[in-house]
């Protein structure tokens, strides 16, 4: 992938980051007992915060010291 794309790509996972924070947030405000759902959506959500994380190391360029 380009970095244009990575960066494309970025973006999408940080907006789809948000929103199941928003999400789960929602579902614990709410009272529900679905604990699997909540438990779901957060191990998701880490899923996400990884691959941002791999995507944005990827866009960082080698510096040799």
């Amino acid at each position: 992938m380009s970095d244009e794309e990575l960066r494309q790509r970025l973006e999408l996972l940080r907006v789809e980051h948000r929103d199941l924070d928003q999400a789960i947030a929602a579902l614990l405000e709410s009272g529900s007992t679905d604990q699997l759902r909540a438990a779901r959506l957060k191990k998701r959500k880490l899923l996400l915060r990884d691959r941002i994380i791999q995507i944005e190391n990827a866009l960082i360029p080698d510096i040799i010291a």
